[in-house]
């Protein structure tokens, strides 16, 4: 029997105050990119990637204390998106300047999809670092961010995010 720990799950009532949208605005681009709960329950993150000004992405982050993730191995999403890539991105400490990160393809319906702790590459503004991978101890942050080099609209849908 494997245990499980429901990170997030969306729902018409759940509060998202500790979820936070970070635009490419932050270096001067034009992104915009907006994280709601839909009419169904849903949460919802949608806007348009611009590379203007050096822009290039949008991100939704979610903040919360310090858990210890050691007995976990995986993140299991339950998502809905637009057939576009994306990043799915954990910081150990919010205060870290990297993340450790995977990438997803999304295929426009609903999927169930897995990452693995050990899959998932020390990252700093697009470049892979000379780290190991993420370890899997402790998480501060999770975080979705689309940034595939090219002017796109996008859109998620977000159900539940698991540890397993």
């Amino acid at each position: 029997m494997s245990k499980s720990f429901v990170l997030f799950d969306f729902s018409k009532e759940c509060n998202i105050q500790k979820w936070s949208v970070v635009n490419d605005g932050v270096m001067g681009g034009l992104s915009k990119g907006k994280f709601s709960v839909n009419d169904e329950g849903y949460g919802y993150f949608e806007g348009n990637v611009s590379l203007e000004n050096n822009g290039g992405f949008s991100s939704v982050r979610y903040n919360f204390e310090t858990i210890s993730v050691s007995g976990f191995k995986k993140i299991t999403l339950r998502l809905k998106g637009d057939g576009k890539q994306y990043q799915i991105r954990v910081k150990t400490r919010i205060s870290d300047y990297y993340s450790y990160i995977a990438y997803i393809k999304t295929n426009g319906e609903w999927q169930t999809l897995e990452i693995m702790f050990s899959d998932m590459i020390p990252s700093f503004r697009g470049n892979k670092l000379e780290l190991p991978n993420y370890s899997g101890e402790y998480m501060e942050q999770f975080a979705i961010l689309i940034g595939n080099k090219k002017n796109e609209d996008f859109e998620l849908y977000l159900d539940k995010i698991e540890l397993e």
